[in-house]
């Protein structure tokens, strides 16, 4: 049981609270240059009607090994909101936790939603604590989006290393594959997309990643592993099933093969 003076309360500010009881992660890192840390790669979201469209691969990669085939880079925040992650892996993880924390945290303290520029804020600022760890090899960039219930649209931003937060009318990726699935994003993206046709053309960004980079895994038909996608609209966060990705890649295969 922590208890605070007035001028010391963190308020609704979880970060700020762990900081102050001494429970920050992002206080102090160790040189981390030399480590095989495990980085998560590809991650894109594109607006569309009604919404927001977010994927990623789910390779994780240390140097030139694959650490990890089935990381989940494609994570709920709340219910109409969600965070896709690339860089290095534990420290993104820990930083979702902590911003699904302090979603909640806020919403008890003030008894009231978070606003979805709110939300946007408060990753932002995880972000920024993060900076040292950053410095030492540690980066974080994630990307958030969500459905804005206020406009009855869907609004997605992207970050840097210092915390900036920068608001993407269309569609924004981030990772090391992200040169080339932002090439089909701004080739193939249309305003008028629904989300079925959104979750198409992100499974088919995701492809053509993994196709020129080696860090960002493609559909693995073998072992059942399919990249991460989610909806988020009116009615909420949805992860596309595994089977209807599956019809999605095989179509893209199809259309390869015949290239």
């Amino acid at each position: 049981m922590f208890t605070f003076r007035m001028k010391d309360d963190p308020g609704a500010n979880f970060g700020e609270l762990l900081k102050r009881v001494g429970l920050s992660p992002f206080d102090s890192v160790r040189d981390a240059s030399s480590l095989a840390i495990p980085h998560a790669t590809t991650c894109v979201a594109v607006r569309c009607q009604g919404g927001v469209v977010m994927g990623g691969d789910r390779r994780a990669t240390s140097g030139n090994l694959i650490s990890h085939r089935e990381m989940e880079k494609v994570v709920k925040a709340d219910s109409l909101s969600g965070v896709a992650i690339a860089g290095a892996a534990g420290q993104a993880m820990e930083m979702v936790k902590l911003f699904q924390l302090q979603i909640e945290h806020y919403e008890k303290v003030e008894g009231m939603k978070l606003s979805l520029d709110g939300k946007a804020n408060q990753l932002s600022m995880l972000v920024r604590s993060n900076l040292p760890a950053a410095m030492q090899g540690l980066m974080v960039v994630p990307i958030f989006a969500g459905y804005d219930d206020s406009s009855a649209t869907g609004r997605l931003w992207d970050y840097d290393a210092t915390g900036g937060r920068y608001e993407e009318r269309d569609f924004v990726a981030t990772g090391s594959g992200s040169l080339h699935a932002g090439a089909v994003l701004r080739v193939q993206w249309r305003r008028d997309l629904t989300p079925a046709d959104a979750v198409k053309l992100v499974s088919r960004a995701l492809w053509e990643a993994a196709d020129a980079d080696s860090a960002t895994g493609g559909p693995d038909i073998n072992r059942g592993i399919y990249p991460t996608v989610a909806t988020i609209t009116k009615e909420g966060f949805r992860r596309v099933s595994d089977e209807e990705l599956a019809q999605h890649y095989e179509e893209i295969r199809i259309e390869a093969r015949s290239r």
